[in-house]
């Protein structure tokens, strides 16, 4: 197997939780540990699972009504940290930032929101800061990590886990990654369009 990485922890954000249990039970059975925030933490435990609160990992709470939870150098250093770089190994012990081999994300849905016909402040506010830095984080490092950025990725790490258990290889983090840049892409794409829209 080319480059087989394994998933010990999982950070899971997302937005929408429909489809997510059948993929956290899989992961659950592999003994892949959860980390979370918010009603995705709520979630998982309503399932039965543990989870760590990332807010245990930051010693930060979610401020500012929502908008910083996992902003924070022990959750993006867990997701950059390069697991062959000497230094930024020497740099997490020091700092005490886990490694996070998984990062599955489903962004604020801002297209649906601007078509409900929401207020101006309602769409700023579903314009999603903490899981499109989460998706770009884990795309760039997709040597050492698996980035799931959307509910339709779901299924395909299922997919994966069933045929390999927490296993990927070099060729699967690759596809996540390419993938998640063009969730991203599309994300910021749609939020300038309204942007433009708007300030005509």
């Amino acid at each position: 197997m080319a480059e087989s990485k394994r998933i010990k922890t999982a950070l899971v954000s997302v937005f929408h939780k429909d489809g997510l249990d059948e993929l956290l039970k899989k992961l659950n059975e592999e003994g892949v540990k959860f980390l979370s925030t918010g009603g995705t933490q709520q979630f998982i435990e309503s399932l039965g699972y543990e989870c760590q609160k990332v807010e245990d990992v930051t010693t930060y709470p979610s401020i500012l009504g929502g908008r910083v939870k996992t902003l924070h150098p022990k959750v993006f250093g867990g997701i950059l940290g390069r697991r062959d770089n000497e230094g930024d190994q020497e740099q997490m012990k020091k700092y005490e930032i886990p490694e996070i081999d998984l990062v599955i994300v489903d962004l604020y849905p801002f297209e649906q929101t601007v078509a409900s016909g929401a207020s101006e402040a309602d769409i700023i506010e579903k314009i999603d800061i903490g899981g499109i830095s989460l998706i770009r984080a884990g795309a760039k490092n997709f040597k050492d990590v698996v980035i799931v950025p959307s509910k339709a990725e779901y299924s395909v790490l299922l997919d994966i886990l069933n045929k390999k258990g927490a296993q990927t290889d070099i060729e699967d983090r690759r596809m996540f990654a390419t993938r998640a840049f063009g969730v991203s892409s599309h994300y910021d794409t749609a939020i300038n369009g309204w942007f433009v829209k708007t300030a005509k």
